[in-house]
């Protein structure tokens, strides 16, 4: 069973940076996607980046330029790198993770492909 712990959420101001970090632990071989998502007080949960070692990275519009993603395989560990934060990027952060078994070359922002869960940290961005 994947476990998933994240860690590096706070508050911060408007461009401001944040780097959020997610360690998997059990079982995660070579095909999994990791993820991030966000959900804010009153609204739908968001896909924000996804990747998967030798699997394309990919974005959500709404981050794409400012939020960078990275792993660090030997660890189980993906990096969230946010830059240029915006009152809008305030919400819970989780992330997750799921075995990929597609062609596609590229990890699902999809919430629903994603079988195991973080607890989520707290991102605040104040204007």
């Amino acid at each position: 069973q994947v476990r998933l712990m994240e860690s590096g959420g706070g508050s911060v101001q408007s461009g401001g940076s944040l780097r959020l970090s997610c360690r998997a632990s059990g079982y995660i071989g070579a095909t999994y996607c990791m993820g991030w998502f966000r959900q804010a007080p009153g609204k739908e949960r968001q896909g924000v980046a996804a990747t998967g070692k030798g699997l394309e990275t990919s974005y959500a519009y709404f981050v794409a330029g400012r939020f960078t993603l990275s792993q660090d395989s030997s660890e189980n560990t993906v990096f969230l790198q946010m830059n240029s934060l915006k009152p809008e990027d305030t919400g819970m952060y989780f992330c997750a993770a799921y075995r990929y078994h597609g062609q596609s070359g590229i990890c699902a922002t999809d919430g629903n492909f994603y079988t195991a869960w973080g607890q989520g940290t707290q991102v605040t961005v104040s204007s």
